[in-house]
């Protein structure tokens, strides 16, 4: 199994800093856009740490019109298509299905960043 296998920590730090990493099972080739154990395809636990494109389009959106005890709402997430990985993000703006979208930053909420884009 990798020593070099992307930890939580390390994925909310390359947010912060404006990238945006994921995995990539070399075994099937599934991508991923956050830390997993193993590949959700196929179950290898040899996974590799792969930056992403960091422009994408929207896959789907919704607004949080109730937010969690917690968070400020309303707000909008979205699932964003970046090739092989989508990623859930928080959505800055009117974006809809379809649109382009690139990160723009990271949404900070209770010391847990989120991906931003717009």
């Amino acid at each position: 199994m990798s020593d070099d296998r992307l930890t939580h920590a390390e994925w909310t730090a390359a947010i912060e800093d404006g990238d945006l990493l994921g995995q990539r099972c070399p075994d099937c080739g599934h991508e991923t856009a956050a830390p997993k154990a193993a590949c959700a395809r196929c179950g290898s636990r040899e996974v590799e740490t792969v930056s992403l494109p960091t422009e994408g389009v929207v896959h789907t959106a919704t607004t949080i019109a109730v937010a969690p005890e917690g968070f400020e709402g309303p707000y909008r997430v979205a699932v964003i298509d970046l090739g092989e990985a989508r990623v859930l993000a928080r959505l800055d703006g009117d974006a809809g299905i379809g649109d382009a979208v690139e990160l723009a930053g990271a949404v900070d909420d209770r010391d847990e960043p989120a991906p931003l884009f717009s």
